[in-house]
Formats: C-alpha cells, structure tokens, sequence
C-alpha cells in the first residue's frame, strides 16, 4: 500500500514517541538528519531577516527627512550594502534550501538526502559568513560600494570592509552550490519507486529547476567575485580602468548570477504556493504539466535577460534588443503559473487561513512586481528611470511581496508538520494584515518617487519627495511591527500549541503520511503512491479500481490510479485490488 488511511493520519493523534530529533540539542550540533537541518536552515535565516530588517529601519529612518540627519552619509552606504546583502544572501535564498532539505526526501518517499554530510557542511558554511559581515559593521569597517559591489568604486573604498564582502558572499554561494547538488541527485535518484518526475509534487520540480540554475550560474559570479578580490589586495587590473581593464565585464559576471538570483530567490516560493493553493481551495491543481515545465522555462530563460540591468552601460543597441525580448519572453511562464493558480482557486472551497491568505497576498503583490518588470525591459523607459526608487519598488514587490509571503504561507503551511502543533489562527490573520499594510505602504509610493526622478542609494535628497518618504518610513514601522506576532506565535505554539494530528490539512502529498514531527527515518515502510499529489474532490467507483479515462490534467498528475471521494485525501489499494 502506499499511503496511509485518512483515520491513520487525519483523525487520530500523532505518533510522538519517535520524534525527528531526540532532544533540542541536535539543533545547535552538526547533525546530518535532513529535517533538523532544514529547521537549522529557517531559524537562522529568519534572524539573520530580523537583522537585515532593523538595517532597513536605519536606512528607512534616515530617508524621513531630506537632511542626512540621523547617520552620516558613509554609514548610510554601509547600512543599505549590509541590508541588501543580507536579505539576498542570508535570509530569502538559504530560506529555500531549508524548506527543500525538510521537504524534498519526505515528498519523494526517501529516508534522507543523498548526501548527509555534505547537507550539513552547506548549512554551517551560513553562519560564519553571516558573522562576518555583521562584524564588519561592529568594527567600523563595514563593505559601502552597495550589495552588487562595482569597480572601481568598489576598489576604492574600504579594503577591508570590501575583504569581507567578498569572503562572506563566497562562503554563501559555495555553500548553495553545495546544496544545489544534493537537491539534484536526491530528486533523480532516490523518488519512491513508482514515482516518475510527473508524479513528483510541484515543489519538487520548483527545486529541481532553482538547483539547475545555481549550478550554472554561481561559479560565475565567484569567479568575478576572485578577480575582484585580486584587483583590491593583489594590485591587478581585470576590472581596474585605471590599469587597462574593463569594469563593464565584471558588470556582466555578476549579473549573469545576480539575475538567475532572482528566480533562485522566487522558483522555491512559486512551488510552495503551488502545493498550499490546491490543498486550501479542495481542488486539483490546474494544468499540472503547465506549472511543472514553466519552472524549467524560467530557469532556462532566467540564463538569458541578465544584460537588462545594462541598458544604460553603454553596450550595443542590437544587443539591448536582445534582452528586452528574452526578459519580456520571460513573462510568460510566470503567467503560465498565474493563470493555473487563479484558476484552481475558482469555485474552490476556500479556507482561508494564515497560510492561504499569505498565498492570495503573494499572487496579488507578486503581479504588481511582475507588471512593473515588464514595463523595466522596454529599454527607452528603463533608460529613465534607471537607478530611481521605480526599481526599488519593483524589486521589493518581487521579493518582498513574492518570496517573503511565499516563505510566510510555507511556515504556517508546513509548521504542522515540522512541530506536531498548529499555530495560532488569531496572531496569523494579525501577522498577515500588519504585513500587507505596511508592504504596500512602503513600496508602493516608491513607483511615484522613481518617476518623479529620486534617485536609490542616496542619503540627501530634494525637500519636494518628503512626503512620499514619511509615507515609506512610516510603512516600514509597521513591517518591522508585524513580525512580532509571528515570533510569538511560533515560540508559544511551537512549546504549548494544540496538537496537529498527522494530517491537519487532509492533503495528499507524501510527507503529510508519516508522523508529525517525522520519524527520524522519516516512513516505517516504503511508501508507494495510491493518489495523484492534487487530487482533491475528485470521486472514485469500484472501491478505489481506477476511473477509466481519467483525465492527467485534472488528476494533477498523469499516471494517477486513484480517486478519493470528496473531502476524503487518499485511500488505500490492497494488493488484491493493485492485480486485478
């Protein structure tokens, strides 16, 4: 049989005696069991969030009144270089890799990554590099050439805030390099048997194609980043115009990371909504196929619209048009997902929870930035409001609005599993409505400033945007507020909150059949599929026989051999039945 009894997971308590980990000092050791890394992965992130989002407050604070009056202009440029770094670098990526390294054995019916050791050597290469800059701003010499570091400027700053920049960023990208590869070799070659790619959860294709595209594209950006470090310490001339080099090249490596970054950034999150969406709308997944090959376009694409981040650098015209076609190109995969998630969310039967209010919130904010994106690749309008608050606002509508919602509606999705305890629905609704005010209230006004002509990265500007920035600031307050019910929230469920039972959700995917918190072999038995991951609602005959003509696109899968009746998750298929 494959997957347990709806009365074996839903109804009955969970099975606690054989928790994922023995004891809460497993947490802070180097322990190679995937779950507790991945809750490694996501603690530390979210302070290193934390972090980077009291910086945002300084920067934001400063930003209140036109006069550099609160930090001096030189703190400043640490202060929104440290920001951006860590929010990139140290919170929304490796906040993926937690959730792949908890989920994807568990999805897959596997017992543990496939490389253990190696999972573990990724996660504890974060905290020193996370150290090393926040250290670099306590000893007064923190990197100030911005978060994408451009000679010459970078070159003649501080050496060895600039030092620190670049070891710290190494240490990351190698240790997503790291867990590129085990995410990889994991989904290809240890999926429960029976499992073929197009009976793999969303999420497993979102990471299958993140993973792809790290591997391509961070060697570059270390590269890059290695003859930069020569050209500061080394005295040599690859980006150094002084000495015959060419800063427009290293613009090109790090780009040619910096922008699959993006989708490293957002792919995970597109697959955690599109496990949340169907499983609180009681529905299949629309277009399964759709959704699963759009993850593989973007990541394909995403390797070719990194020049748009050029247009004012002053290379060709022929190649401007290059990439304002392929980066417009890219809109559409993402409509793909779009259109599939509003579509399985029609005539669904909606909960709307902390998790599936967070999902809505991230469809609806994410369009806002994907609109703004589009209107970024049409050169002659990026030519004008390049390096305005119009790109701030789009980026942090992307990754704001996108990948932080995306991780909000992950956490209150999976902490069931990951706990054995639900959160509070109360301080979530709370947690959601303070960060959809304060997002909007931050960043929209930013699209006003940006076409009105203020420039990003600048402590002093014209008295004529006060207003549009106390509005800002004033957002920001509210962001920085709404993550205070989350943590108490999570603190307090995590040690008192209700028990969750196996199968709080009743949804269909494989992790949700094992206990919660797993085993720490995760499943007593190998688990074998009984159900298409998205069938919900959908009614079965014969006691669990196949529906003849079963139709892939509706199942959520194509090679489904069950229908479960409404409202019940799965059912089981004796092996009598399985030969007949």
């Amino acid at each position: 049989m494959t997957q347990a009894q709806v009365q074996e997971t839903a109804n009955i308590p969970a099975r606690i005696e054989e928790p994922g980990v023995r004891n809460w000092r497993d947490y802070f050791t180097f322990n190679t069991d995937h779950k507790v890394i991945g809750i490694q992965y996501l603690v530390t992130t979210f302070i290193f969030y934390c972090i980077g989002g009291v910086l945002a407050d300084l920067v934001r604070t400063e930003l209140r009144t036109p006069e550099s009056d609160f930090v001096s202009p030189e703190l400043y440029n640490s202060l929104f270089t440290l920001h951006a770094t860590i929010m990139i670098f140290l919170w929304i990526v490796p906040a993926g890799a937690g959730f792949a390294n908890f989920l994807l054995p568990l999805m897959i019916g596997a017992k543990d990554m496939a490389f253990p050791r190696l999972n573990a050597v990724a996660f504890w290469m974060i905290p020193p590099a996370g150290l090393l800059l926040i250290a670099s701003l306590v000893v007064g010499d923190a990197p100030d050439a911005g978060w994408t570091s451009y000679p010459p400027l970078s070159l003649v700053t501080g050496q060895v805030g600039e030092g620190i920049w670049i070891m710290s960023v190494l240490l990351l990208g190698t240790s997503s390099i790291l867990g590129a590869i085990n995410f990889l070799v994991t989904l290809i070659k240890m999926r429960t048997p029976g499992m073929g790619f197009h009976q793999m959860p969303l999420f497993c294709w979102a990471m299958f194609a993140t993973s792809a595209l790290t591997l391509v594209s961070t060697p570059v950006l270390a590269a890059g980043l290695i003859l930069l470090a020569f050209d500061l310490l080394a005295g040599t001339t690859f980006f150094n115009p002084t000495g015959g080099g060419d800063p427009v090249v290293y613009q090109h490596m790090f780009w040619f990371y910096s922008h699959p970054a993006v989708y490293i950034m957002i792919l995970p999150f597109f697959g955690a909504i599109s496990e949340v969406i169907p499983i609180h709308s009681r529905k299949p997944i629309f277009g399964y196929k759709a959704i699963a090959y759009s993850s593989l376009a973007i990541s394909f694409l995403g390797l070719i619209v990194w020049a748009h981040h050029m247009f004012t650098s002053g290379i060709p015209g022929w190649l401007r048009m290059f990439f304002m076609i392929t980066t417009m190109i890219i809109a559409v995969p993402t409509g793909i997902k779009i259109f599939s998630w509003l579509a399985t969310m029609w005539g669904g039967k909606l909960r709307l929870n902390s998790a599936m209010l967070f999902a809505m919130g991230f469809v609806g904010t994410f369009v806002i930035g994907g609109i703004s994106g589009v209107m970024l690749a049409a050169v002659p309008f990026d030519i004008h409001v390049h390096d305005t608050y119009f790109v701030v606002a789009h980026l942090h509508y992307v990754l704001f609005g996108g990948s932080v919602l995306g991780i909000y509606a992950a956490i209150y999705h999976w902490f069931p599993k990951m706990t054995g305890r639900m959160l509070n629905e109360f301080w979530g609704k709370v947690h959601f409505a303070l960060t959809i005010v304060g997002l909007n209230m931050t960043f929209l006004p930013m699209h006003k400033l940006g076409m009105m002509g203020m420039n990003r990265r600048i402590a002093q500007y014209d008295p004529k945007f006060t207003f549009l920035n106390e509005i800002c600031t004033y957002g920001a307050y509210i962001l920085a507020v709404s993550t205070f019910p989350f943590i108490f929230n999570a603190i307090w469920s995590w040690m008192y909150g209700p028990k969750a039972g196996n199968n709080p959700w009743q949804a269909l995917t494989l992790e949700w059949m094992t206990t919660s918190p797993p085993a720490i072999e995760n499943f007593d038995k190998l688990p074998v599929l009984a159900t298409g991951p998205y069938d919900y609602g959908l009614q079965n005959t014969n006691q669990g026989v196949p529906l003849s003509d079963p139709d892939p696109t509706l199942s959520g899968g194509p090679n489904s051999v069950l229908r479960a009746e409404p409202d019940e998750p799965y059912a089981t298929i004796t092996a009598e039945k399985e030969e007949r």
